[in-house]
Formats: structure tokens, C-alpha cells, sequence
């Protein structure tokens, strides 16, 4: 017996038109009537299952869960993040795991960005 994978992301929103309308323009999430879309992952993609502390910085402290989207070509996606007007909640890092950034949706939740 195994997990094989998320079966989904789910939360509650005011707003779905406006948040289904962001994630469309700005991540090319394109999502169906039903507010909701299929994303089927690349064979190199990689889904980190991990918890933080309470007392975490790494996002906000209100915020109980952050998506994490890995993509490819990351300065594509800053450009595209630039031309939109989309603001960077701090400036980008790079490590021995890759490259990320953070941006915020229209409700505030911190959207983490990953070049592997």
C-alpha cells in the first residue's frame, strides 16, 4: 500500500471568477465551469509533501498552506510576472535546490515558483 500522488488541492474562496480569471493570466491555469482543472505533471516533475514549523517565516504565519508550482525557464516567468504587473513578495533565491520566487494571488496567499 502506497500514496501515488495528490489527488488535489482544495480551498474556499469569495471570489472564484476573480481567483479562476488570475490563475488563468498569470499561471496558465485554465479552469473549467466546475472551478476546477486537471494538471497532469511532466515525468521529471517532482510533489515535496512538507510541514513547517508554527513559528516559520519561510511564508506568512496566517497563511496555514503555500502552493509551491514547478516550472521551467524561470526568467520566462519573471519576464511574464514583469509585463503583468505581478509584484515579487522578495527577491528570488537560488540553492543547491533550485530557484524560487514568490508571488501572491488576489486573496493574499503566497504562491512559491520552482526551477529545479
Amino acid at each position: 500500500m502506497r500514496i501515488k500522488g495528490f489527488g488535489g488541492i482544495f480551498w474556499r474562496t469569495q471570489d472564484a471568477q476573480t481567483l479562476k480569471n488570475w490563475y488563468n493570466e498569470v499561471l496558465g491555469i485554465s479552469m473549467g465551469d466546475w472551478n476546477g482543472t486537471i494538471v497532469k505533471p511532466d515525468a521529471d516533475n517532482e510533489t515535496i509533501f512538507s510541514l513547517f514549523r508554527q513559528e516559520s517565516e519561510y511564508f506568512p504565519k496566517e497563511q496555514s498552506v503555500m502552493l509551491n508550482f514547478q516550472v521551467e525557464n524561470m526568467n520566462e516567468w519573471l519576464e511574464h510576472f514583469n509585463k503583468l504587473g505581478v509584484t515579487l513578495l522578495k527577491e528570488p533565491e537560488v540553492s543547491e535546490y533550485g530557484t524560487f520566487v514568490w508571488i501572491a494571488d488576489p486573496e493574499g496567499r503566497w504562491i512559491e515558483i520552482w526551477e529545479k
